[in-house]
């Protein structure tokens, strides 16, 4: 493993289930995003309304993620949420960030994740899951690279996942302490472009100007399931 995997390694106090060097290989591949929303972008807390909100730091992070890949390929990712609830403050999140799509209400992941991969002709492999709990395994059983957020509530489960290879890191932080944030920045370092990614960022530079009004130009799509099958929503 080269010196600068073995800093990475350092940096985050996270647990590496795959080395450092394999996950790259693995993300190098990557076409697609996945983020599941309640634990991920929040603590799964919700209001009388049914909702759970996100917070800048989360958000930041996730467009950094999306542009470093469109900086390395030359071309956007997908990039979504499969939620299995209904949430306000998901589908405005994902309207303002143009995400590509959202699936909620979806109880098994499996069939959004299905649904995804024939509409866009990707593979499982081809895909990087955020997730945090039980509904989430069966995805993070079949996709390439898989980002679990920790808490110190479900150390079973976290063991669960750990001895069925059901995960490639845990964080170190909880979602009350911005683990989403962690998962990007580990990404990015992982790619190697961090500082680049982030400078053409500040400076405005026309990589990113290119990026951001193709980013803002992508229609977010919502899908939800009926009985056995995904159908699209107009929200």
């Amino acid at each position: 493993m080269s010196s600068d995997f073995n800093e990475l390694e350092k940096l985050f106090k996270g647990r590496f289930l795959t080395p450092p060097d394999k996950i790259k290989a693995k993300l190098e591949k990557v076409k697609a995003y996945i983020f599941d929303w309640d634990g991920v972008f929040n603590n799964g807390q919700k209001d009388e309304r049914n909702t759970s909100l996100f917070n800048e730091i989360d958000a930041m992070g996730v467009n950094l993620l999306r542009f470093n890949h469109y900086k390395l390929k030359g071309a956007m990712p997908l990039f979504g949420i499969i939620t299995g609830e209904r949430n306000s403050a998901s589908h405005s999140f994902s309207d303002r960030e143009h995400l590509d799509f959202v699936y909620y209400k979806i109880k098994h992941k499996s069939i959004a994740l299905d649904h995804l991969c024939k509409k866009h002709n990707i593979a499982p492999h081809e895909i990087l899951f955020v997730f945090d709990d039980v509904l989430d395994l069966d995805v993070a059983k079949k996709v390439g690279v898989r980002m679990m957020v920790s808490r110190p509530a479900n150390p079973m489960l976290i063991k669960y996942a750990e001895s069925r290879q059901l995960m490639d890191y845990l964080t170190a932080n909880d979602s009350n302490n911005h683990a989403l944030r962690e998962v990007v920045e580990m990404l990015i370092g992982l790619t190697g472009k961090y500082d680049e990614t982030l400078s053409d960022r500040i400076e405005y530079n026309d990589t990113y100007r290119k990026y951001i009004t193709l980013r803002n130009s992508l229609p977010t799509e919502y899908y939800t399931v009926e009985g056995d099958e995904i159908v699209a929503r107009t929200l």
